[in-house]
């Protein structure tokens, strides 16, 4: 089945090529004014509570926002989601310096659906230890969804979407080359890419490579943190054709990273024992996104493929290697999985708008290794939705419905202790739905509400799991009997935009029927924390305000206040606190854009500074210790940058950075290494985050113009 779906999307891809749109797809981002003229115009698609394409933002019920690549140039991080994590109503689950996992209004793991090149990303997310694989070289700006997006996602989207936009196609007649690179001080971390793009009569094409090596990040208290390495090697590419009817393009990715695992273990003297095992994830990825015009109406079909080769080597003295030179593999999952989308939109008389469509994914995963973590399973997911859009004077009105079914079978399989997984067959069916509405009271002024439900089956691991999981330090096993989790939740939001203040505000309130959530045993197993999948209903309230003073252009002066408190419903004053709740969160940053000077040569110089601060988390899930407070702590940022004009259009884009300038010594609520061992002289837990970090990035376009 497999084979026949990536036969029928290629050839899908290859019979439409002659018949595509010249200057369509357009992915474009509207806030962000370096963007070629040719791509402002952007394909209006309704949405209910997900953005498959940007659209106004006053004509949106649920709450979204933009990463723009001006911003993304600017920012600093260690991987994708360090890098945008610390926008309002973001955080990250992080294990180390190079995995990190994001969390949407305190939701994270599977109930964050990230989309990249136009399918949604399935890579193991399930585990604390396996980040994001994506090419962040090939991320051009983010949008994340705030809210149930089952609507138009299925199920997992129940905490919202993370869209990684792939870079814009050129204007016509033109080609460019970039090269770039980036140092960060405190890990040693260097990468250097390099990009060919193009558009010639239509044809568009734009490929790159990605080389990312990285040390062991430092702090004030533990010194180097064995484990804490990895390198990443990447190469992406699209190939396409636009013509007057519409567009088809073939993306490919290989992402191949090697992270270390740290361990966290302690000699007498309380200095980190060396970490000698690692992962290595080998994450391939083929994707057809076509679109047809037909008069006032749309078709779009996308479909993909990627594997997710994920294997872990526990290196011992004297260890036996392969043929590579690499130790004997411990453990190894590969998993296959086929996205398909298809939909239509259409435009109709009296500014309506319908859509509807359907889409889904096929996934097998197989062990291949010595030790287990999940069984072998087939999954079969399928969903169908219909929505509607209307604007009528100073409203926007949206509402939509859907159904999905998600169909898992997994294998038994014995080993040497005798019986570790018995087979098992689940069906999950959802349904769900939003209803919203702007209202658009003035130039300046809009008020919007919405109302949405959201469905997300069990995953595989939260049924079956039994093992330890190495890179977070605990044995984790699964619960076969547990249920859907099912979400209703209602967001009020107001924004305000004058030339003085830019002010946007969002309050929401979450119920979510048979919550799960890992909760750990008064036990351990083979010497690890053990903790198991349980279930509960449960409340999240809060929101973010965001407030831009500037009352000159060139300063701005930005606070933003994000909140999020989780909660058990029915349940003891130690197990009421739901776990891995982010802590409140205030940034405030000061940023100052230069004029052009030297002869218009030095433009969008800034200079900024910037201030984080965390409170203290004491709402947490005390049951059998599964959770600590995490005091509060400031970090405080120094920036600067330029575009340095030269040859015409061409420039180099330089950004100095200092992230945590005064070396604080912390550690993040969300952070798994928070929890490894105590340190016998000091008798503090854990291992903290990163200290002062000094970072420079430098990237060089040349355009060519034919």
């Amino acid at each position: 089945m497999k084979h026949i779906i990536i036969y029928i999307g290629v050839c899908l891809w290859a019979v439409s090529m002659p018949v595509f749109a010249q200057h369509v797809h357009e992915h474009s981002d509207c806030l962000e004014d370096s963007i070629n003229p040719m791509k402002e115009a952007i394909l209006s698609e309704v949405t209910v509570q997900g953005v498959a394409g940007l659209q106004r933002m006053k004509d949106a019920a649920s709450p979204f926002m933009v990463v723009t690549p001006k911003l993304l140039h600017n920012l600093a991080g260690t991987n994708m989601v360090d890098v945008i994590s610390h926008q309002p109503g973001l955080s990250q689950i992080s294990t180390g310096t190079g995995i990190s996992k994001p969390v949407i209004r305190g939701l994270g793991y599977n109930r964050v659906v990230v989309v990249d090149q136009g399918i949604r990303q399935e890579g193991q997310q399930w585990g604390d230890e396996h980040g994001l694989e994506v090419d962040e070289e090939g991320v051009h700006s983010v949008e994340v969804l705030k809210g149930p997006a089952s609507l138009m996602y299925g199920s997992d989207a129940i905490a919202g979407v993370m869209i990684l936009h792939p870079e814009n196609p050129l204007e016509e007649g033109t080609m460019q080359v970039k090269v770039g690179s980036q140092y960060q001080s405190n890990n040693n971390l260097y990468d250097y890419h390099v990009g060919f793009a193009g558009n010639v009569k239509g044809w568009l094409w734009n490929w790159h490579f990605l080389d990312k090596d990285a040390g062991c990040y430092k702090n004030a208290t533990d010194g180097r943190v064995p484990g804490s390495w990895f390198k990443e090697r990447d190469v992406q590419g699209m190939l396409g054709v636009n013509r007057s009817r519409g567009h088809s393009w073939l993306r490919f990715s290989h992402v191949n990273f090697k992270p270390g695992i740290t361990e966290g273990k302690r000699a007498d003297d309380g200095s980190l024992v060396e970490s000698p095992n690692f992962q290595k994830v080998l994450h391939t990825k083929v994707v057809s996104d076509n679109a047809w015009y037909f008069g006032d109406g749309t078709l779009k079909a996308i479909v993909g493929y990627q594997q997710n080769y994920r294997r872990e080597f526990e290196v011992e003295e004297e260890e036996e290697t392969d043929a590579s030179g690499e130790p004997e593999v411990a453990l190894a999952m590969r998993l296959h999985t086929v996205n398909y989308d298809i939909k239509y939109l259409h435009s109709l008389p009296h500014d309506w708008k319908i859509s509807t469509g359907i889409g889904g994914m096929w996934q097998r995963n197989i062990n291949q290794g010595e030790e287990y973590l999940i069984p072998d399973y087939h999954l079969f997911d399928f969903g169908y939705f219909a929505t509607a859009e209307w604007q009528v004077g100073k409203w926007h009105l949206s509402g939509g419905a859907r159904i999905d079914n998600r169909h898992l079978n997994t294998s038994s399989l014995t080993d040497e202790k005798g019986l570790r997984f018995d087979s098992m067959s689940k069906n999950f069916t959802g349904v769900t739905g939003s209803l919203g509405a702007v209202w658009n009271l003035t130039d300046k002024l809009n008020l919007r509400l919405n109302a949405a439900r959201g469905f997300r089956a069990p995953t595989v691991s939260e049924l079956s799991s039994k093992g330890v999981h190495e890179g977070s330090v605990q044995y984790e096993l699964g619960n076969a009997d547990l249920n859907p989790e099912k979400s209703t939740q209602i967001d009020l939001g107001l924004d305000y935009t004058s030339h003085i203040v830019s002010l946007q505000a969002a309050l929401f309130s979450n119920w979510i029927s048979d919550y799960i959530f890992l909760s750990r045993l008064p036990y351990e197993t083979d010497g690890y924390r053990t903790y198991q999948y349980r279930q509960g209903d449960a409340r999240l309230m809060g929101g973010e305000v965001s407030l831009d003073i500037h009352p000159v252009d060139p300063l701005h002066i930005a606070n933003a206040f994000s909140y999020v408190r989780g909660i058990q419903l029915h349940q003891p004053e130690e197990s009421k606190n739901l776990p891995m709740m982010p802590a409140p969160r205030w940034t405030c940053d000061v940023r100052y854009e230069f004029p052009s000077f030297a002869h218009n040569h030095c433009r969008r110089t800034f200079l900024a500074a910037g201030m984080e601060y965390n409170f203290r988390q004491n709402n947490f899930y005390a049951l059998d210790d599964t959770e600590t407070a995490t005091p509060d702590y400031a970090l405080f940022n120094i920036s600067a940058g330029m575009d340095l004009h030269i040859f015409g259009h061409n420039c180099i884009e330089l950004t100095l950075s200092c992230q945590n300038l005064f070396d604080k010594v912390y550690q993040p609520h969300l952070s798994r290494l928070k929890y490894t061992d105590a340190n016998p002289v000091t008798g503090r837990q854990g291992i903290s985050a990163m200290g002062r970090n000094f970072c420079i990035k430098v990237s060089i376009p040349v355009d060519i113009h034919i």
